[in-house]
């Protein structure tokens, strides 16, 4: 009987301690419906599909504003959440005067116009002064030929994660210092995010890692983290994830001609041209990629879910992992 006892406490105790050691699928929790909630309102028609320096996308900076004021996050500028920046077209176009009042008529030929894009920026800070930058871009291709590009996937889906990935930080104090930015203009040359680098309130040196995500709730199945051929160092915190999403890596080896080399392909090129180390996350492009069928009706929601869960684990291993 005592023997029989004792097998059975040794038994126990090594399925304790396998339990314990084993990644855990499920174990980070987050608000699904508010998650799902800020991507349509992000992807609506009353956006007008985010188009840079136009009304839908100033009105999606004040939304995502008002989000980081909500989680309480911190601003990296006194001046308040948004970062304006200046960019000037170049020769003549024909630029749509606001308000309009005669569609026919509101416009002008104009050279050199100059409007204002604006990148939205909130804090977290961490232990160390060592920052993570956590990116999607806000903008879109607006409207096209009478049609509203409302860019669910891209990237309403990465912005919106945004919210949830800083809401489990600020219930799970992390050891870097995290900066989330829902930049602008990625859309024509990654200009917001190339402002936002190059006015850095601190040095550039301080920012160890950037995580950036464009396209990541069109798919059954897989999510890209690419960067690895370039940063090897970071593999090892991402390989131990278990989720219902199958994790890949590639899609950045330029010697490798039977995939896209996606390096170059959103804001994270503008990290990696500093130096600066990127894992991006994405899905491989799809039949509604940069048409008006990029819809919130045209995501997999619990793939979107999923995959949001598998990138706050992504961050929280990176977290600890990175010096």
């Amino acid at each position: 009987m005592k023997k029989t006892i004792y097998m059975l406490s040794i038994f126990c105790a090594m399925l304790f301690f396998s339990c314990e050691n084993k990644p855990k699928d499920g174990s980070i929790k987050i608000n699904e419906s508010t998650l799902l909630s800020n991507l349509k309102i992000l992807a609506s028609d009353s956006l007008e599909g985010r188009g840079f320096s136009k009304p839908g996308n100033y009105k999606a900076q004040v939304f995502i504003a008002n989000q980081f004021k909500k989680l309480e996050l911190e601003k990296v500028y006194p001046i308040g959440y948004i970062q304006q920046f200046p960019h000037t077209f170049k020769g003549k176009r024909r630029h749509r005067m606001f308000p309009v009042k005669n569609p026919d008529k509101d416009f002008k030929n104009v050279s050199d116009t100059t409007v204002y894009g604006g990148n939205v920026l909130g804090k977290i800070t961490g232990k160390s002064k060592k920052i993570i930058v956590i990116s999607g871009h806000l903008d879109h291709l607006g409207i096209r030929k009478g049609k509203i590009y409302n860019g669910a996937d891209d990237d309403a889906s990465g912005t919106a994660a945004l919210f949830a990935i800083a809401e489990y930080f600020k219930k799970h104090a992390p050891k870097h210092t995290l900066i989330f930015a829902a930049v602008d203009a990625e859309e024509i040359g990654s200009l917001g995010c190339s402002y936002f680098l190059n006015n850095f309130p601190t040095s550039i040196d301080d920012i160890v890692l950037n995580v950036n995500m464009d396209m990541i709730a069109h798919s059954d199945s897989e999510l890209y983290a690419s960067g690895m051929y370039h940063y090897p160092q970071l593999k090892k915190s991402l390989v131990s994830i278990v989720s219902p999403v199958v994790l890949k890596f590639g899609h950045d080896d330029p010697n490798n001609k039977k995939q896209q080399d996606w390096t170059n392909s959103s804001d994270h090129r503008i990290f990696h041209n500093k130096k600066i180390p990127f894992v991006y996350f994405g899905v491989e492009d799809h039949k509604d990629y940069h048409r008006d069928t990029d819809t919130f009706e045209s995501i997999n929601q619990q793939f979107y879910i999923d995959a949001v869960k598998l990138i706050i684990q992504a961050v929280k291993n990176l977290d600890a992992d990175l010096n």
